[in-house]
Formats: structure tokens, C-alpha cells, sequence
């Protein structure tokens, strides 16, 4: 009796990694590419408003970057 109830418990932690591990499965992106944007010319403080000029140039987003703060856009590849 005590068998069948350790092989049990057993098979139930056993499937409950085998599920547990399915979850866990990250999809992975594609490349972004960046560009320094064309009409942003003051520095960047704000990635949304950076984000926004982006959008305007044809890019889906915008960040600032770098130690001079410029607006770079970005896009998947």
C-alpha cells in the first residue's frame, strides 16, 4: 500500500514538472534596429516624446541614448 502511494505521488510531481517546464518557454523577438532620428534635434529628456517623433519618421518607437542624450529610433528588422 505504501508503494502504490509513493509511485503516485511520484507520477504527480513528475507531471507536474513535465507542465510546469512547458510554461516556461520564452518566444524570442526579432532584431531591432535603431537610427538616429532625422527631426528630433534638441536633447532627449523623455523617451515618449522621443517615441512620438519616431512614430511621425515611420519608425514604431524611440529612445534617448548615449551620453549626449539623442533621440535614437527603433523598428524590427
Amino acid at each position: 500500500m505504501e508503494k502504490k502511494v509513493r509511485f503516485g505521488g511520484m507520477v504527480f510531481f513528475l507531471l507536474f514538472i513535465l507542465l510546469a517546464s512547458q510554461e516556461m518557454v520564452v518566444p524570442t523577438e526579432g532584431r531591432v534596429c535603431e537610427s538616429k532620428s532625422h527631426h528630433y534635434k534638441r536633447a532627449c529628456l523623455a523617451d515618449h516624446n522621443c517615441a512620438m517623433v519616431c512614430r511621425t519618421e515611420g519608425f514604431t518607437g524611440g529612445k534617448c541614448r548615449g551620453f549626449r542624450r539623442r533621440c535614437f529610433c527603433t523598428r524590427r528588422c
